[in-house]
């Protein structure tokens, strides 16, 4: 009778190739399973256990939890997405040694956890509670495990657990976060997104960012002096289609007007963020919020277009998400700017200057030793009635416009 493994490793090898049929005769044979009574149960049992390996395999190339989970769905779907939480939750059950906190709330913010009794029951029970049959829940396993074989080395942004170095340590943001700054800059980011007014948006958002660019000062001057200084950390930020491109530089604008750094990786669809913990906070706070200010801003700009406009859709809207997302970077960075000039008289600039100097030498080091081979992409504008209008819903204030730059971006590495 044939092992489980090496029917396992049979059909991964088919759905990697290009012999459809072939797929379909190696699914076939696990869906007959070994040939013993309990071959089939067996053949779950052992799918749950390549599952949990081949996550296992990512950790030391740089993957986390959040990072998975959102690939699977990006190559495969909502449904493989939720079986390989499954699969998240059973390696972490098997996981020996200290695991760091960070990694547990990723895993907590996935809802991935053991709700099964048996791993040799647990392929037909969720099968049963996706109201599929066998046949495509072994289909969606084994092309999740195709795909977590052949996924390539990314940054290492955090020791994974049992990794050993030092860890950097990220708030979780979702929730109250135990700083009162920073739900008030929730608060305000949360009525710029239900505002239908554009100049009220912009004034929170504005407001939002003044907040956050005192706080990251105040931190800074705080750390400068501990025994333990922090150290820049990482995330990663989705920018799926579509609209990648302009995604990708609306986290760069927001990045830079935080004193982080950002890589765009289009193959993977996620931009890297490289900065410290309070900075990383405030980008990933504004990104999301921006992004939903700015495609609300978009659509509203598609009903003000002149009927019988002959340009296309998706080039007004690629157009009008850059232009947003260049000058909202340009409000974002003038409230950083006067915060830097307001604590520099308060503080003295020989003292706040070199500590933001060292932190900024920190974060540009950080990022040349991950991403030493990063090359730069330009994003081309084609439609200038979409730029425009961009311009305009990123700042009522300045509606003239000239003729749009061509923006280079930092590509991957």
């Amino acid at each position: 009778m044939p092992d489980a493994h090496a029917l396992i490793a049979d059909a991964v090898a088919a759905v990697r190739g290009t012999d459809v049929r072939d797929a379909e005769r190696k699914l076939d044979r696990l869906v007959v399973g070994t040939g013993a009574p309990d071959g089939t149960a067996v053949v779950d049992a052992a799918l749950l256990d390549r599952l949990a390996g081949a996550l296992a395999r990512l950790w030391p190339r740089g993957w986390q939890p959040v990072d998975v989970a959102r690939m699977v769905t990006r190559r495969l779907g909502a449904r493989p997405g939720r079986l390989v939480r499954d699969a998240l939750a059973a390696q972490r059950r098997g996981q020996a040694g200290d695991v760091p906190p960070w990694w547990d709330e990723q895993l907590d913010g996935l809802a991935a956890r053991v709700w099964w009794d048996d791993d040799a029951g647990w392929l037909a029970r969720w099968a049963a509670r996706e109201g599929e049959d066998r046949i495509t829940a072994l289909r969606d396993a084994v092309e999740v495990l195709a795909l977590l074989d052949g996924l390539p080395p990314i940054a290492m942004l955090r020791p994974p657990p049992g990794g050993g170095g030092p860890t950097v340590a990220r708030r979780a943001t979702s929730g109250r976060s135990g700083s009162p700054m920073l739900d008030r800059v929730r608060a305000l980011l949360a009525k710029a997104e239900s505002t239908t007014f554009p100049a009220e948006a912009e004034a929170l958002t504005g407001k939002a960012q003044e907040l956050i660019a005192r706080h990251s000062l105040d931190r800074a001057m705080v750390e400068a002096t501990a025994e333990r200084p922090d150290l820049p950390g990482g995330m990663r930020l989705s920018t799926d289609a579509p609209y990648a491109g302009a995604k990708a530089l609306l986290v760069q604008e927001v990045a830079a007007a935080n004193r982080c750094e950002s890589v765009w990786n289009d193959d993977l669809g996620f931009a890297t963020v490289l900065g410290f913990a309070g900075d990383l906070e405030a980008v990933e706070l504004l990104y999301t919020s921006l992004l939903v200010q700015a495609t609300a801003a978009m659509l509203r700009g598609r009903t003000e277009r002149k009927r019988g406009s002959s340009r296309r859709t998706k080039a007004y809207d690629e157009s009008f998400l850059h232009a947003f997302a260049l000058r909202i970077g340009e409000r974002l960075r003038a409230a950083t700017e006067e915060a830097n000039r307001q604590a520099a008289e308060a503080t003295g600039p020989e003292r706040l200057l070199p500590v933001l100097a060292a932190r900024s030498d920190a974060v540009r080091e950080r990022m040349e030793t991950l991403f030493p081979g990063v090359t730069r992409a330009r994003l081309t504008i084609r439609d200038a009635d979409g730029w425009h209008s961009g311009t305009s819903a990123a700042d009522r204030a300045s509606l003239s416009a000239g003729t749009p730059p061509a923006r280079p971006l930092p590509g991957r590495s």
